[in-house]
């Protein structure tokens, strides 16, 4: 059966999967975990395969970092499973309930989406995550992950099918699409498919974006920033700054620029810098920026000698691979998903907000910084989904904000913005309930409306 058959299909089916009581839909999130959990060597088994293909491909090791589907993954997939059975039902909830008229009622009430096609990067555990939100908020799902996976998510799929199935919930609920050219058929399912949710690189979203006509969700960059203010607790932020950058570095809630006040710099920037390079982090900035790294001096036509010095011209010599580059404004447009991070000087929080919402993908941004009025101002003006106190841009997660998991983070503003969890998968619905009313009534003036909030 085609995608496009799969798709028609799913569409007359999903009110099915709309229909199926919270209790059912936990029973096969449960199934799904037990089943994960007593065939996890098998898994184990088929990853180890991609890692390897993946290896002999000269995957890079930023994204081998991203296949690997290990003891830790399984445990963090099967604790978010558990945690969804804990949420309440997002369906059914009565958002609205007001009379217009006696015996007028009108009622808004939550409800699945219906059909959503995801289209996600390499990386397994994403596959658990995405069909166990769709199970739990009842929406069916076409899914497509990525080519370097293809072994475990095949392994995992099939076992997911299979627990939802057993449990009661409607067969062909759950779609996988495992072909390239089967994306191109998906995006122009936009009468059976209600929502597309990319996840994988800007070029890859920007493509989907324009190559269909379904509603796409999502981000296309990840370009986080940390902000170091006059008031900032330096022992705090070199804590913070080496996991924002560091915990997991291919992730698109990295940070990936360093804004540090200028008041501060000759004192916090050399700390920070050593607490960055120990951890293999390569630092980028500005000429100023750049005076306070510690990377040795710079001659006038821009070069220099020894291990790892970072030459005028931005070039970069010796054998120190954390030695950086000097950075053009225009660069700061730099999302790298890897050990490196840009660096640059500001006059206070007002610069540090305009950087922020020029160069930023409006994801996640953090102030570090012991002045409340400060933060407020920061967290008032900065036009991110995410925006953070003292703490690292790697909090931006679905599964840490007690959703259970994700289907992904969205920069959007319209419907869903930041990690989507469950309440980013729910739509409404209004129901009204009469007693033969008429709109000739009400319109000639024969009968007026009353309206009363009933809730």
């Amino acid at each position: 059966m085609t995608i496009k058959e799969e798709a028609h299909k799913m569409k007359l089916q999903s009110p099915k999967l709309a229909a199926c009581s919270n209790e059912l839909r936990n029973t096969a999130l449960e199934r799904i975990a037990q089943e994960l959990q007593s065939h996890r060597e098998e898994i184990f088994a088929a990853n180890r395969k991609d890692l390897e293909n993946a290896k002999a491909n000269g995957v890079s090791e930023a994204v081998m970092k991203r296949l690997k589907f290990d003891e830790g993954k399984l445990q963090g997939v099967i604790e978010g499973l558990r945690q969804l059975q804990d949420l309440e039902d997002p369906i059914g909830k009565v958002q609205i309930l007001r009379e217009l008229d006696e015996d007028l009622v009108l009622k808004r009430i939550s409800c699945p989406i219906g059909v959503i096609g995801v289209i996600f990067e390499a990386r397994p555990d994403a596959l658990v995550q995405i069909s166990s939100l769709c199970i739990k908020s009842g929406n069916c799902a076409i899914l497509k992950g990525g080519r370097e996976t293809a072994e475990t998510n095949r392994a995992l799929f099939a076992l997911i099918k299979e627990s939802a199935e057993k449990a009661g919930l409607p067969q062909g609920c759950l779609v996988q699409a495992e072909l390239h050219n089967e994306i191109d058929e998906l995006l122009t399912c936009n009468k059976d498919v209600d929502l597309l949710i990319p996840r994988g690189s800007n070029a890859f979203v920007q493509y989907i974006m324009n190559n269909t006509k379904i509603p796409v969700m999502g981000h296309a960059d990840g370009i986080c920033h940390t902000y170091v203010d006059v008031d900032a607790d330096l022992t705090k932020a070199a804590r913070i700054i080496v996991d924002a950058k560091t915990q997991y570095t291919a992730a698109c809630n990295a940070t990936e620029t360093l804004l540090v006040h200028r008041k501060i710099a000759e004192r916090a920037l050399p700390q920070l810098a050593k607490a960055l390079r120990d951890a293999g982090v390569c630092l980028n900035g500005t000429k100023e920026a750049m005076t306070y790294l510690g990377d040795g001096e710079t001659t006038g036509d821009g070069e220099t000698t020894g291990d790892g010095k970072t030459t005028g011209d931005g070039k970069t010599t010796g054998k120190d691979k954390r030695a950086g580059r000097i950075m053009d404004e225009e660069d700061f447009a730099t999302e790298y998903l890897d050990l490196a991070l840009s660096v640059k000087l500001v006059s206070g929080v007002e610069e540090a907000v305009d950087h922020i919402n020029r160069f930023g993908s409006h994801h996640t941004d953090a102030i570090l910084t012991e002045n409340d009025e400060t933060a407020a101002y920061f967290m008032q003006m900065v036009d991110s989904a995410g925006v953070y106190r003292n703490c690292s841009t790697r909090f931006a997660d679905g599964f840490r904000y007690g959703f259970g998991a994700e289907v992904g983070i969205s920069t959007s503003k319209i419907h869903a913005r930041g990690p989507v969890g469950l309440e980013g998968l729910m739509t409404y619905k209004y129901q009204l309930t009469g007693n033969g009313q008429i709109v000739a009534d009400y319109a000639s003036g024969v009968k007026q409306f009353h309206f009363k909030n009933l809730k």
